[in-house]
């Protein structure tokens, strides 16, 4: 399967962990979170400094969801995706998305190691934002020039 095609089955889920959400109302991954919700996902928070994530109830580690989603969105820092993708294999997470727009995101090598060491299924790096079809013009812009730059999937 090339990495076109996880993509496509990970955006064909519905239901996923978004880790390492934030509590601050303003930044990214909460818009990202939003967008979820408002593009037809349900996205779970996962954050353990946070009770509850735009009115949906936070849990402070992957493996407290019931039940466990199948995939993950990581938006962590890269020392952090380390542990993280070692909590989804043990919540049973088959896919898991570390994200990266720039500079390194949550990918991490050693995380990337793991998954492939334990058979969890790995895009490392990419916004999600490039890839989904409600996205606005400036998402589809900057998956163009990354395509241009380093031959993102199609």
């Amino acid at each position: 399967m090339d990495e076109r095609d996880l993509i496509n089955e990970f955006l064909a889920h519905k239901r996923l962990a978004v880790v390492g959400v934030s509590r601050a109302p303003r930044d990214f991954s909460r818009r990202l979170f939003r967008d979820l919700r408002n593009f037809g996902y349900e996205p779970i928070p996962v954050n353990p400094e946070a009770a509850e994530i735009d009115g949906v109830a936070c849990a402070a580690r992957i493996q407290q969801l019931d039940p466990p989603p199948s995939i993950a969105l990581l938006l962590t820092r890269p020392e952090v995706t380390e542990q993280i993708v070692r909590d989804c294999r043990e919540a049973g997470v088959s896919i898991v998305w570390m994200y990266k727009a720039s500079g390194r995101g949550a990918v991490s090598q050693q995380a990337i190691d793991y998954c492939e060491a334990y058979g969890i299924r790995v895009i490392p790096g990419y916004c999600p934002y490039m890839f989904l079809q409600q996205a606005g013009w400036v998402h589809k812009l900057h998956g163009f020039f990354v395509t241009l730059i380093s031959g993102r999937p199609r």
